[in-house]
């Protein structure tokens, strides 16, 4: 079994990702003021959700891919 970088990566990703997305929304308008209005911590926290689960997508098509 080889080593791929992409599942501790994506479990690193999303684990992360769920945590900005708490943050952000926990946070009060008055982080949302520093910048101009926009709520980062979630945006970010989403796009990492995302990133982190293709990851784990492309961990499990490589799975698939090595058992047939």
């Amino acid at each position: 079994m080889e080593l791929d970088v992409r599942l501790p990566m994506g479990v690193m990703f999303v684990i992360l990702g769920a945590v900005l997305v708490i943050v952000g929304l926990a946070s009060g308008p008055a982080a949302t003021a520093k910048s101009l209005g926009i709520n980062i911590n979630l945006w970010w926290g989403l796009v990492m959700c995302a990133l982190g689960a293709v990851m784990l997508l492309l961990v499990w098509r490589a799975r698939m891919r090595e058992r047939h």
